[in-house]
């Protein structure tokens, strides 16, 4: 890490702290695709949000308590790839975000999530004072427009352009966001390439496998009679977030000692196998 993003960095802190002591990573928080919900921002929406989340806090799922705070943008940028088009047809532009998190024993495996891919997606909370039709150009917000989003008028899908913000509140991790192309983004080395995508395979492979491990030493210690090869059964096919979700199921059960909500879970999860090899067992 260069003296000078350190130095962006530690414009937001109280003391000077050194790169050792930081995590960063790059997010792309929104762009000007069409999104979800029929909405999409405009380019020079994004250079104004651009200047407005410089020193914004992420948190989680858009809720304001403080002990959601997790990491804070020290930089940004506007980036266009003019050899991608959106589905209106413009060349794809989006807002980059550089965050950093003090690195702390309590963080160690978020870190390690976000690493592997699993903590990714993430949505913005922003003000704007536009919102204009993309069928009549009408300002929604000022005056009056009979159509609605998601519907095709004469060919055409109407859907509404976001523009002129005037404030960003916060970003968030989630689990769905609203615009496809928002989330954690790496970069291993130089540019992207196969052996990159192998490295991104391993990590993530590694830390399934240590998920796996740690369920079925969980499930020993919960005394809840499960088999070892019903475990692994259960557990095999599962996506990374489900792994997470049965080893935080089982890591409560060992402290409180609920062992019969357990055997259910992995009895349900052996039927889902026997009935259909394909479906993922989920707590």
């Amino acid at each position: 890490m260069s003296d000078g993003k350190m130095a962006k960095i530690n414009r937001f802190t109280r003391r000077e702290f050194k790169e050792e002591e930081v995590y960063t990573f790059s997010v792309i928080l929104c762009d000007n695709e069409i999104d979800r919900d029929c909405e999409k921002f405009s380019v020079e929406a994004l250079k104004k949000l651009a200047e407005l989340y410089v020193g914004k806090t992420g948190i989680w799922s858009h809720d304001p308590k403080g002990e959601n705070q997790t990491a804070r943008i020290y930089e940004t940028e506007v980036v266009t790839d003019s050899s991608r088009k959106t589905a209106d047809g413009e060349a794809y532009t989006c807002l980059k975000a550089y965050a950093y998190m003090v690195r702390t024993d309590s963080n160690a495996d978020l870190i390690r999530e976000i690493d592997g891919g699993i903590k990714k997606e993430v949505s913005v909370g922003c003000a704007v004072s536009k919102e204009t039709c993309s069928v009549c150009g009408r300002d929604i917000r000022t005056g009056e427009c009979a159509h609605r989003k998601g519907r095709i008028y004469k060919g055409r899908k109407c859907y509404h352009i976001l523009g002129e913000p005037t404030d960003a509140y916060e970003w968030s991790f989630v689990a769905v966001p609203a615009q496809k192309g928002a989330g954690v983004t790496k970069k291993y080395g130089g540019e992207y390439s196969a052996r990159n995508a192998d490295a991104l395979g391993g990590i993530m492979k590694e830390l399934c496998d240590d998920l796996k491990r740690d369920i079925i030493r969980l499930s020993f210690l919960s005394g809840g009679g499960v088999p070892a090869a019903l475990t692994k059964a259960a557990i095999e096919k599962m996506e990374p977030e489900e792994l997470l979700k049965m080893k935080r199921a089982l890591s409560g059960a060992v402290d409180d000692g609920s062992k019969g909500e357990l055997e259910k879970s992995f009895a349900r999860a052996a039927e889902n196998k026997e009935n259909d090899p394909n479906k993922s067992f989920r707590v």
